[in-house]
Parts: C-alpha cells; structure tokens; sequence
C-alpha cells in the first residue's frame, strides 16, 4: 500500500449508503476496510468493477461487541498501516411500534447496534488515531433526521439517533486534544430497499398516511467525500441531506 494512501473504514457497508460512500472512497482513491455482519453483501461491494482489490479490503465485523469492533481496527492497522476516517454508519431498526407495544428486545437491538456500537467504534477509532503517526484523522457519524424529529412509533430508533447526536459533540470536543475531527451527516429519504415503501404513503404526525419523496444516494456519498476531505484544522459539525419536498420542515 502505498504510504500516501488514506485508509477508511466504513461500518456496514454490505448495502445501502455504506456501499454507495465506501465506492465514493475507493474512487477517490483510499484504501477502505469493509465492516458488517454479512460477509457475502461486503465481498460484493468490494468486487465493484474497476477498484483495485488490494484497495478493498473486507473485515467481517459485528459493531456490537467490543472485541470484534477491537478487531477490525486492529487488522485495518496492521493490513492498510493507519486509519484516517472512519464513516460510522452500521444502523438498524425495528417495524413501527407504538411504545406501550415495544419489547425490551426490540427498544435493546436498536440501542446495541445504533448506539454502543457507534460509541464501540468511536473509542477504538480514537485509540487508534490518537497514537498513529502521523497523529489524528476524522469521524462521520450517520445521524438521521430522527436526530431531530421523530416519525411516529419510532422510540428506538429515534432516540439512539439524538444519543448519536450527543455522541458526536462529545467525541468532537474530546478529540481535539488528537487532532481528531468528529462531525455527523443527517439524511432524509435516501431511495433504498428500506424507503421503497415511502412511494406508496407513510404515517405522518397528524394521523395521516401520504408518499414522501426521496433522493440519490450518491448525493450522500458526495457530502461525506466533502467532510473527509477537509483538512483536520476545518470541520463540518453537523450537515442535513434530505429529499427537497420531504416535510421534515414543515407542521404535520
């Protein structure tokens, strides 16, 4: 590997806005280790015509137990070198359930995967980035418009989404003294397997049931380019990308 090559590592990136960002890395010319439960999905996002194997580099990975999120770290370091960004963005969710209706497996499989495995990942980003020379690299956290408002019967996973929010204020702040950068990307309705039904109506906050729209996800994939390639003394703290007439910022 080349010593001037920057070294990513994507969190669930078997599918969806993890492929989509760790394709945009590869293109752009990074090294990428590929991170999430499903081996099969992660080797076909590392087969993508065109990017050089050598580039891509899969590391079956479960974000929620520390010694396999130790792990990924630990042989991206000794494969690729070094770790420059870490797009941490494995997520999960349950169907739509009203609170008094969620179980306690239900409201603790969210928590697990959004909200310690976020923070798993983080610590072990800041162990290795705070060491390395040279010393630092970023963070980018995928937040949601759930950080902001939640749709209805969405506890879980709208509450581990404004944990995640707390969680990048923090590592921004205590990453400073590493010269690690730590900002979050907050998406509305990005066309996947999981919006698919959102063409066909979703509930909305005043009862209703009415279709969203939704967008590109390479739209996505650019912004994180642009966060990744700030220098380390300029940072995007927060940034919102969502469908235009998605009515996030309206009253329902």
């Amino acid at each position: 590997m080349a010593t001037d090559t920057k070294v990513a590592i994507v969190t669930g990136a078997g599918s969806g806005i993890g492929r989509a960002v760790a394709h945009a890395l590869l293109r752009e010319g990074y090294a990428v280790a590929l991170a999430g439960r499903r081996q099969e999905a992660l080797e076909e996002t590392a087969r993508e015509p065109g990017f050089p194997g050598a580039r891509a580099f899969v590391v079956p990975t479960d974000v929620r137990d520390p010694s396999s999120v130790e792990a990924l770290f630990a042989r991206t370091r000794d494969h690729l070198g070094r770790v420059d960004l870490l797009f941490n963005n494995a997520g999960t969710n349950v169907p739509p359930t009203p609170i008094e209706d969620l179980t306690v497996e239900q409201w603790q499989s969210v928590v697990d995967t959004n909200l310690t495995g976020m923070f798993l990942c983080i610590r072990e980003a800041f162990r290795v980035m705070g060491t390395q020379e040279p010393r630092g690299g970023r963070i980018v956290n995928n937040g949601s418009i759930s950080a902001h408002v939640p749709r209805p019967h969405t506890a879980p996973y709208t509450a581990t989404k404004h944990a995640v929010t707390g969680l990048t204020r923090s590592a921004s702040l205590d990453g400073r003294r590493y010269d690690i950068a730590c900002g979050q990307i907050d998406i509305g309705n990005t066309a996947s397997a999981m919006t698919s039904a959102m063409k066909d109506g979703v509930p909305q906050a005043d009862g209703t049931v009415a279709p969203e729209p939704t967008f590109d996800v390479q739209h996505v994939a650019r912004a994180v380019l642009y966060m990744a390639s700030l220098p380390l003394d300029a940072n995007v703290q927060f940034m919102t990308v969502m469908a235009t007439k998605m009515p996030y910022v309206g009253r329902g």
